[in-house]
């Protein structure tokens, strides 16, 4: 279980997150949503101390997240895998090598240096590829790659960290519908099989709603809902939006793109042994 108690961040004069206290099971699928600015991507980037937090306390299974140093951090924020919006792939290096380097923490210095991994883990690498129905691209140079195939090029480096939670931010903003439906179909076939607790900040009403056992959502800072994707009212996106309400309603990914059952771009992400 992941708790906040009173977590709290401000730059300089400004509060970016407002002290926020929830918990989040094991194994749960979290949207957070909101406006920009709301403070979505900073709440995010807490958990995995990429931002440090100002005040309060982050705990996992009763360990405090916000004391790590050192090795500690650095295990802590291999456990805490991160998919950004912008893939943070190197592009003149094949797309296994940059699986691979989601095994770094797991080696010393000098062989992540040289990059050198075992067949083992270049097995399990392909295995992740496989997954995400990109094993054929191994050895394909990644920035030829398409931007939804670079995402799940970037699932599959967070899956060989072998995380206990995964985090998305704003993976799926610079996607079309249809390679959004696909990235989005990863993430939470990633949450059922494997059990992984996955949160994710979304722009899309319709992308949490469909997605999501749980949604939160943010205004200036502060949390204003926290409930089930049925509780998500479109009065209670009003409320958290704003002014900005219909462009939230409006933005959704296209229904043909997002309806269930609709016809996938590629293959559904498989339980691999």
């Amino acid at each position: 279980m992941l708790e906040f108690n009173d977590l709290t961040k401000a730059f300089h004069s400004t509060t970016a997150v407002k002290p926020a206290t929830f918990t989040i099971p094991d194994g749960q699928m979290v949207g957070i949503i909101g406006r920009s600015g709301a403070g979505k991507s900073t709440l995010l980037r807490m958990i995995n101390r990429l931002n440090e937090p100002t005040g309060g306390q982050m705990l996992f299974q009763g360990r405090d997240i916000t004391a790590l140093r050192g090795r500690e951090l650095r295990q802590w924020r291999n456990e805490c895998a991160m998919v950004f919006q912008q893939f943070n792939l190197v592009g003149r290096l094949n797309v296994i090598t940059n699986v691979m380097s989601g095994r770094l923490f797991h080696h010393n210095f000098f062989s992540s240096m040289a990059g050198v991994f075992s067949e083992k883990e270049r097995a399990f690498a392909i295995r992740a590829l496989d997954r995400l129905g990109m094993a054929h691209t191994a050895l394909q140079q990644t920035d030829t790659l398409s931007g939804g195939q670079m995402q799940r090029v970037a699932i599959a480096r967070a899956l060989v960290q072998e995380p206990r939670i995964m985090l998305a931010d704003e993976p799926i903003a610079s996607l079309d519908p249809l390679n959004a439906k696909v990235v989005m179909d990863a993430l939470r076939a990633i949450n059922q099989q494997d059990g992984l607790t996955v949160i994710c900040n979304l722009h899309t009403l319709d992308t949490a709603r469909q997605y999501c056992d749980r949604i939160i959502g943010m205004q200036e800072g502060v949390i204003v809902f926290d409930g089930t994707p049925k509780e998500l009212t479109d009065k209670a996106a009003r409320e958290i939006y704003g002014a900005e309400a219909e462009d939230a309603f409006s933005e959704a990914m296209t229904s043909t793109a997002l309806r269930p059952g609709a016809q996938r771009a590629q293959p559904e992400v498989r339980v691999v042994n």
